[in-house]
């Protein structure tokens, strides 16, 4: 009995996520189809070069979103192939010229395009077809307790049933739990379906195999040159701080050596001197060791970390965690920086008085959101803190997006792909 209801309960919240789904694909994707072809058109009268970058932006947004829900509600992984822009762009409109043209010469957006036709066609087929399997049914039970007594005087046909009487009124209820026992077994293979048919459209093609090997190339680089620019922090820091300071107590002790029998009083003055210097001198280390890696991190795992993070903001928050395990250090390590980051962009920029934050790790992915109820208006690029984030995930191969609206909510979605031990 119970499997049945689980089986029911499964099948009801897969219609019910086709059923949100649905709005996104007929109308984000057409208003998104619609907006592309326009902003390309436009292009050679000069509009274009204004609306391409910002419209292709929301549609790599729109298919980011899809590619989070394939991952999370079927387990399908939809590689993200956007080639990044070179970081000496210029500003102006010479940028702006410059942009439009990567983001064209850019296969990924005419597969964004490809996929946004499909979507919006086949794509919403299969999700309608997904939740009307389970909620057409219901038509056929009502039929049969006496709506047919309506078309007493005229046939109404309930699929392939003529439904003129109490008899066939019946049977229209015996084909409505047929379909229903049918929607049971097929909406999770047609949702998976919308999702497969998704990746055909967006994953690229075998030929570009070598792209993709260059961005991986690009993020080790960015990942090296990251860890030599914080190598140089650690030393300047040990340099002009904590170094400093024992170089001072050391000079301190051999004074104080010297006057211990002179002039104790003197002696005593240098010593409290010392135990202070001694005492920053520890604290600057903590700071520093806790920098690199936080202690807590190390001890108690990627949940515990965010969580201390949480509970030192200004702003009233929300942790959720659900980790069978712990990841491998460098991707814990990558993580929680990641959210570091995110939490003090909340804090400077999105004018919010509460937050949520959600880790849990589900088919293989370590997925973390943070949400804020703030002014939104974030995006990435330009420079911003959400830009070293990507960078950030993009060494694990991890997928950044950023959902935020003016007016907010704003949501930071951070996937990286990673087994647990």
């Amino acid at each position: 009995m119970k499997s049945a209801q689980g089986r029911v309960r499964t099948a009801l919240l897969t219609g019910g996520r086709a059923f949100v789904l649905s709005f996104a694909s007929i109308v984000g994707s057409t208003v998104l189809f619609v907006l592309s072809v326009l902003s390309v058109v436009f292009v050679v009268l000069g509009l274009g070069l204004v609306t391409t970058p910002w419209v292709t932006e929301a549609v790599r947004r729109h298919a980011n979103r899809r590619r989070l829900l394939a991952a999370e509600w079927s387990g399908i992984r939809i590689p993200v192939p956007y080639r990044p822009f070179p970081k000496d762009v210029r500003a102006g409109f010479t940028g702006q010229v410059e942009r439009t043209t990567l983001l064209l010469k850019d296969p990924a957006t005419w597969r964004d395009l490809r996929w946004l036709l499909l979507d919006m066609t086949a794509g919403y087929v299969l999700l309608v077809l997904t939740f009307a399997l389970l909620v057409y049914p219901l038509e056929g039970l009502v039929l049969a307790a006496g709506l047919w007594r309506v078309f007493e005087d005229s046939t109404y046909w309930y699929g392939f049933v003529p439904v003129s009487g109490q008899g066939t009124g019946l049977a229209a209820a015996a084909l409505g739990v047929a379909l229903f026992l049918v929607g049971m077994w097929a909406s999770g293979p047609l949702l998976r379906l919308h999702f497969v048919l998704a990746r055909s459209a967006l994953s690229p093609a075998p030929g570009e195999l070598s792209q993709r090997i260059d961005r991986l190339t690009e993020t080790r680089h960015e990942a090296v040159d990251t860890a030599a620019s914080e190598l140089r922090r650690i030393e300047r820091d040990l340099h002009d701080g904590a170094q400093a300071r024992l170089v001072a107590m050391g000079m301190n002790l051999g004074t104080i050596e010297a006057l211990v029998e002179k002039d104790p009083a003197e002696a005593k003055k240098l010593l409290a001197m010392a135990r202070t210097s001694s005492a920053e001198a520890l604290t600057e280390l903590r700071d520093l060791v806790r920098g690199i890696h936080p202690p807590v991190l190390a001890e108690r795992g990627l949940g515990d970390a965010v969580k201390a993070l949480a509970l030192r903001l200004p702003v009233s928050s929300e942790v959720t965690v659900e980790l069978p395990g712990r990841a491998d250090a460098p991707v814990e390590s990558a993580a929680y920086f990641a959210v570091s980051e995110t939490l003090t962009n909340v804090v400077k920029h999105a004018e919010a008085d509460r937050l949520w934050v959600d880790v849990h790790h589900a088919d293989g992915m370590l997925r973390i959101s943070v949400t804020d109820n703030g002014r939104g208006g974030a995006s990435v690029g330009g420079g911003s803190g959400l830009s070293g984030i990507e960078r950030r995930l993009g060494t694990f191969d991890g997928v950044l997006a950023v959902s935020s609206p003016a007016g907010g909510p704003t949501m930071v979605t951070m996937e990286i792909p990673c087994a647990l031990s």
